[in-house]
């Protein structure tokens, strides 16, 4: 993005991401004392880095309407009342807009809903008969591998609109040791994993 955006004069300013707790069952205070200590790094370098008048970018991995803490942190920055700026959220193209697009299919059926969910959800609550199709984000567990893969279909997606990208699809009970191995090879190999993934009941 920098590469193909970025002018003479612009300048890149890096932050070390802090680490999240990933151990604690705790798992809604765990977010919000991350979010703390992000809005504390990001508060910081406003501070140090733009002069009265001047426009900072945030570059944001997916979508930030989606599972993404980048607003909130924004918005908690304001609410200190240290620091005083505005803020516009330019969207971009989802990571499931792409999963859809690469799939040649849509997230919806005709008269039926689609949720939007996480991994940490889906291997607490199942994937039983009725379960609405579901969209499913920041699963590094591989839920899709716990849950009874009978009558489902998988449309998955890794490092989508990229040149790793990956993908897979098929019955569940096909697809679902194949997809978990891929993943885990590819986040050897990179050291990280951003997918997701379409879960849907096969017609009666």
């Amino acid at each position: 993005m920098i590469a193909e955006h970025g002018r003479p004069g612009h300048r890149v300013v890096e932050l070390i991401d802090p680490a999240r707790d990933r151990s604690t069952t705790a798992y809604q205070e765990a977010v919000e004392e991350w979010r703390e200590r992000r809005a504390d790094l990001v508060e910081e370098a406003v501070r140090a880095e733009l002069a009265e008048g001047q426009t900072g970018a945030l570059l944001v991995w997916g979508d930030p309407a989606l599972y993404d803490s980048v607003i909130a942190v924004l918005d908690r920055i304001l609410a200190r009342g240290r620091t005083e700026f505005e803020y516009s959220v330019i969207p971009g193209i989802s990571s499931i807009s792409v999963l859809a697009a690469r799939h040649r299919t849509t997230l919806t059926r005709t008269a039926r809903p689609v949720r939007i969910t996480t991994g940490r959800r889906l291997a607490a609550e199942g994937f039983g008969p009725g379960s609405e199709d579901a969209v499913v984000m920041l699963d590094g567990q591989a839920a899709f591998t716990k849950i009874d893969p009978a009558g489902v279909h998988i449309h998955y997606g890794a490092y989508l609109g990229t040149e790793d990208e990956i993908l897979a699809a098929g019955p569940l009970a096909e697809q679902a040791d194949r997809i978990a191995e891929l993943r885990e090879q590819a986040r050897e190999r990179k050291g990280w994993i951003m997918d997701s993934y379409l879960l849907r009941r096969t017609e009666d």
